[in-house]
């Protein structure tokens, strides 16, 4: 059985938990990081030096990083469907693993806490509305991208880029921000709503 600490508020922690639905693979996650058991302890350190979430244990293996957790998993379980082997087709996949953990992520740092989470308390409106516009040009990349292929990230398949992808495109439609209309990344969403795991209730 798996170990995953994390709590659920985390993108990260939920690209894991998806992932492993997405296996079907058994887990127990414990709720760990900011209003839960703290990760600066020296027990949890000794797993994490970067006292972030998520962790994974099995056993003696521990392993950390979200993207790295959610490729080994794949790999292991000889789930080429959702990371291929073949190293061009695998690259296509984690490049927009990597953009999603990347650009993306960095254009919502501020806005996002601002507006769902109250962080901070007080925010800045014309950090606001630059940190906004940030996101939305980002999120249009995605728009352009989606447009343009066959549906998912990396063609017309499901894959483990569109794990992180769509818990971020549903982020970005979740906060109380203008949306541009991009209707490619709305039909996205959609299509990956009814995906075991996809935890879409949860900003």
């Amino acid at each position: 059985m798996i170990r995953l600490l994390g709590k659920i508020s985390s993108i990260n922690v939920r690209k894991v938990a998806w992932t492993c639905a997405e296996l079907g693979l058994p887990f127990e996650r414990e709720d760990w990081g900011k209003g839960f058991a703290s990760t600066q302890t020296p027990d949890f350190l000794a797993l994490n030096p970067n006292a972030q979430v998520p962790v994974i244990i099995e056993g003696d293996r521990v392993l950390w990083e979200s993207n790295t957790i959610c490729r080994y998993l794949a790999a292991r379980e000889g789930r080429e469907d959702l990371l291929p082997a073949e190293p061009w087709a695998r690259a296509q996949v984690e490049r927009w693993m990597d953009w999603q953990a990347t650009d993306l992520n960095m254009s919502w740092r501020y806005v996002f806490p601002a507006l769902a989470r109250g962080e901070p308390p007080n925010p800045d409106p014309v950090q606001i509305a630059e940190a906004a516009a940030k996101w939305n040009a980002t999120m249009a990349i995605l728009e352009d991208h989606l447009a343009a292929g066959g549906g998912y990230a990396v063609g017309g398949a499901f894959t483990l880029a569109d794990i992180g992808l769509g818990l971020s495109a549903n982020r970005w439609l979740r906060t109380p921000i203008e949306h541009p209309d991009l209707p490619a990344v709305l039909a996205y969403v959609e299509r990956l709503r009814s995906r075991a795991g996809a935890l879409f209730d949860v900003t």
